[in-house]
C-alpha cells in the first residue's frame, strides 16, 4: 500500500477536498451575514430590509399615513413577506454556488423529493450493510471462527 493510500482511499485527496469544502462554507458564512433581502410596494409607501435575524428596516412614506390602519398593515404584512422572499432567493443563489447540485436547500423546497432520497439513501445503505455483513460471514468461515 503506498503512502497516503488507506484500503484505496487516497487521503491526501480527500484531505485537499476537505479544505477546499472547509474554504467554501467560510466565504458562504461571510455572504450569508452580509445577505438582505429587499422590497418595496408599488407606490413605494413601505420599504423593509430583511436579514436571517428578521427585519432589520422598515421605511414608510409619509403617504402611508393616508391609508387606513388596516390597509397599512396589509401593506407592511406583503412587503415584509417580499422581503423574506427575495433573502430567501438570495439564500439560495449562495447555496448553489457553494454547493452546486448538493445544495441541501433543495430539499426544504421539496419535502416529498426529500423524503425519496432519503428513502434511496437508506437502501443503499441497507444493501451495503448486507454486503458487508456477508463478506465478513464469509471470512468469519473461512478462518473457523
Amino acid at each position: 500500500m503506498s503512502e497516503g493510500n488507506f484500503g484505496g482511499i487516497d487521503v491526501e485527496k480527500l484531505i485537499k477536498g476537505a479544505d477546499a469544502q472547509m474554504a467554501r462554507v467560510e466565504e458562504m458564512q461571510e455572504k450569508l451575514t452580509a445577505l438582505v433581502g429587499r422590497a418595496s410596494d408599488d407606490d413605494g409607501l413601505v420599504t423593509v430590509e430583511y436579514t436571517s435575524e428578521g427585519m432589520r428596516e422598515l421605511q414608510l412614506h409619509p403617504k402611508a399615513m393616508r391609508l387606513s390602519s388596516g390597509e397599512l398593515a396589509e401593506l407592511i404584512k406583503e412587503t415584509v413577506a417580499a422581503a423574506a422572499a427575495d433573502l430567501q432567493r438570495g439564500l439560495n443563489e449562495v447555496m448553489g454556488e457553494v454547493f452546486g447540485e448538493d445544495n441541501p436547500m433543495r430539499y426544504a423546497a421539496d419535502p416529498e423529493g426529500s423524503m425519496h432520497d432519503i428513502r434511496q439513501a437508506r437502501a443503499a445503505f441497507d444493501r451495503t450493510f448486507e454486503d458487508v455483513m456477508g463478506e465478513l460471514d464469509r471470512i468469519s468461515r473461512r478462518l473457523d471462527l
